[in-house]
């Protein structure tokens, strides 16, 4: 495949078709969540897109989810342009996009939190994003068996540190290593140990 023809722009509405298109192609998996063609239409904007000549391959979302948190949702790349590092490429776009919109952390929600590990973000609880948890968790039919992993990056050495923090409570370690404890050819175990 040849990525120097690939073009990184942002999108818009006329992509909300392909965006769906590429999630949907990738729902069966479990690791996205279902969008709708109208909520793409209205926040195609927000979105980072690959494409090839006229194919969308890739696409990423930006999506606020506080005035100093924002969210990577609907990462995808289309299956035959896998391992060309083009998650990392929209991920990093994104990361850019955030400190350009004034974002103090940018976070994620993921089954596979080993790529997001290597690009600087640390594991954190879910709770850290409460925002997160009414806007999708509460409605999901995963929700409080979810198999997820929340991930978050402070942009531009902002403090990564639980929001709402409340005083009276035990403090969260904010403080988190992950260490590898199995990895073969095709998983990688991660185990979140407090440091």
């Amino acid at each position: 495949m040849n990525t120097e023809r690939l073009l990184f722009r942002q999108g818009d509405a006329a992509d909300a078709p392909a965006i769906l298109a590429l999630i949907d192609a990738n729902l069966d998996v479990g690791h996205l969540l279902p969008r709708t063609l109208d909520d793409l239409v209205a926040h195609a904007p927000r979105f980072i897109v690959v494409v090839d000549g006229d194919v969308l391959v890739g696409c990423a979302d930006l999506a606020p989810l506080s005035r100093a948190v924002a969210e990577v949702r609907s990462l995808v790349v289309a299956h035959a342009w896998r391992g060309h590092g083009l998650g990392t490429a929209l991920v990093t776009r994104l990361e850019d996009e955030a400190r350009r919109q004034g974002y103090s952390t940018v976070c994620a929600f993921t089954h596979e939190p080993s790529h997001f590990v290597r690009l600087g973000f640390s594991i954190v609880p879910h709770v850290w994003f409460p925002e997160k948890i009414a806007t999708d968790c509460t409605s999901c039919p995963k929700f409080r068996v979810c198999g997820q992993f929340g991930v978050a990056l402070a942009i531009d050495n902002a403090s990564l540190a639980a929001p709402h923090a409340n005083p009276r409570r035990a403090p969260i370690s904010t403080t988190m290593r992950v260490l590898r404890t199995s990895e073969g050819p095709t998983t990688r175990y991660l185990k979140v140990v407090n440091a």
